[in-house]
């Protein structure tokens, strides 16, 4: 089921009414009722996945009370330990093992030693790379005593599976989000409309920017050998901001759901094509993903107080690991180990933390500066965005290759490109109301919102009714 489908439109008011005004009563009836309507949710892709969800959960409920109850240190890394192995196990053989059998047969072969790898036909398990991550972090968390564990399992159950953020995040912690589900909630109005704003918002980007964008770069990079040098830069172009629209437009609308049944979530994006280094965006940039790195890996490992090589050498761990978790191929590892190159200048000047405030313009030439900052810092991360939407590496270096190499840059005609001219008008749009609106939640609030609003659904209705994909891009992570 996904949030741009009419399936969704039907199932969303049902579970609201139902929340509100039958199952009202107490936090434990409308969290039961919420667990339902994300395991109903979640089956609806496939139904056998369901019971691993659900085994998870209990794994990383059981074994957080069995580490806080252990009497002794080897008690407590026992019960550690079997959550952190049997939780990346999972992870590794359905994400990870047709990855490494295939790859370690292809390094057979090429040494004259003939391999078959055996390849499990398994799809992977919707969402599992998130809800398996907030099982970690709450698992960790308990063992480092931050947290008491959770002994309702109804709570802590709805931390893991509750549905807008179950298939595509934001990744929750269990410090932010079950305190909120211990209380029960009270029907807020005025946080209500803002939920409607941002779910209106977030198929905006989906509908409109995400989906047309995707038809233009999906022919650009699927037939990159005939294409000018123009053409595989708005290509690039076009894959940006479609994993940016796909993406944070499902976090806008996941974030505007549960705003519904009053309850925050954690925000996952700021605006991160307005950063002006590589290592703002990354501060921009799925935020959930890139904090949690940052306090389960980049920390422990040692972060930023030892030695310059220590320095350097957990910036291209965080990184590595980053894009391996986007999937098993070797061009999200050269997508996360190419950010780790943009970031390692700012590392050894120690300016990796120089643009935390608000960018601010004025008629000067700091103004100037700061734009051409930003110009460059979107125009790296298209680079970077080629390796992470090819096939394979040889063809991201043969698309950057060929930008160079060809030095057309006419505006070449593609059949289903009949509206290239209106799309970037479009996208200039889009980018000049994200500017506007950079210090806001989302951008639909605030005078004249209602026709605002207006224009936004009929926009969303126009697109949607011709647009081909559906799918949001980091189901498949």
């Amino acid at each position: 089921m996904f949030f741009n489908s009419i399936a969704f439109a039907i199932f969303l008011p049902i579970v609201f009414f139902l929340y509100w005004f039958v199952f009202n009563k107490t936090k434990s009836a409308q969290n039961a009722l919420l667990i339902v309507a994300s395991y109903y949710f979640y089956s609806c892709w496939d139904w056998r996945f369901l019971f691993l969800l659900v085994f998870s959960t209990f794994l990383d409920y059981y074994t957080g009370i069995q580490i806080e109850k252990g009497k002794s240190e080897k008690s407590r890394k026992f019960w550690f330990w079997l959550s952190i192995t049997v939780n990346l196990g999972f992870l590794g053989v359905f994400k990870y093992y047709n990855f490494f059998a295939a790859s370690f047969a292809e390094l057979l072969n090429s040494v004259g030693i003939n391999a078959s790898p055996i390849l499990l036909n398994v799809i992977l398990p919707v969402g599992i790379s998130f809800y398996t991550f907030h099982g970690l972090s709450y698992v960790i968390d308990i063992y480092f005593k931050r947290i008491k564990a959770e002994y309702n399992f109804i709570d802590y159950s709805l931390f893991v599976s509750y549905f807008p953020l179950l298939v595509a995040g934001p990744i929750e912690r269990a410090t932010h989000l079950l305190p909120e589900l211990k209380v029960k909630r009270e029907f807020d109005f005025q946080t209500a409309k803002e939920g409607v704003y941002q779910i209106i918002w977030g198929l905006v980007k989906k509908v409109v920017i995400a989906d047309t964008c995707a038809t233009y770069a999906n022919a650009i990079f699927d037939h990159y050998e005939t294409m000018n040098s123009f053409s595989l830069i708005l290509g690039a172009i076009y894959f940006a901001f479609q994993i940016y629209g796909d993406f944070s437009g499902y976090s806008d609308i996941a974030l505007g759901v549960s705003k519904l049944f009053g309850l925050e979530l954690l925000r996952n994006f700021n605006y991160p094509y307005f950063s002006r280094d590589i290592a703002e965006f990354w501060r921009r940039w799925h935020i959930s993903l890139s904090s949690w790195f940052r306090d389960y890996l980049y920390i422990p490992l040692g972060g930023s107080k030892g030695g310059l090589w220590m320095k350097i050498r957990n910036t291209f761990i965080i990184f590595v690991v980053s894009g391996f978790w986007h999937g098993a191929n070797w061009t999200y590892l050269a997508w996360g180990f190419l950010n780790a190159i943009y970031f390692l200048p700012l590392l050894l000047s120690n300016s990796n933390r120089n643009n935390m405030d608000a960018i601010q313009l004025k008629f000067n030439l700091d103004s100037v500066k700061v734009l051409w900052s930003i110009i460059f810092t979107f125009s790296i991360t298209c680079v970077a965005w080629v390796f992470f939407r090819a096939k394979t590496i040889t063809d991201a270096v043969s698309y950057l290759k060929r930008i160079v190499t060809n030095r057309d840059f006419g505006f070449q005609y593609l059949d289903n490109e009949r509206y290239s001219y209106e799309l970037l008008v479009m996208i200039g749009l889009f980018v000049l109301v994200e500017w506007n609106n950079r210090n806001k939640i989302e951008p639909l609030s605030g005078k004249m919102s209602s026709i605002r609003v207006a224009l936004a659904i009929l926009t969303i209705i126009a697109f949607g009714t011709y647009s081909d994909y559906k799918e949001f891009i980091y189901f498949q992570f």
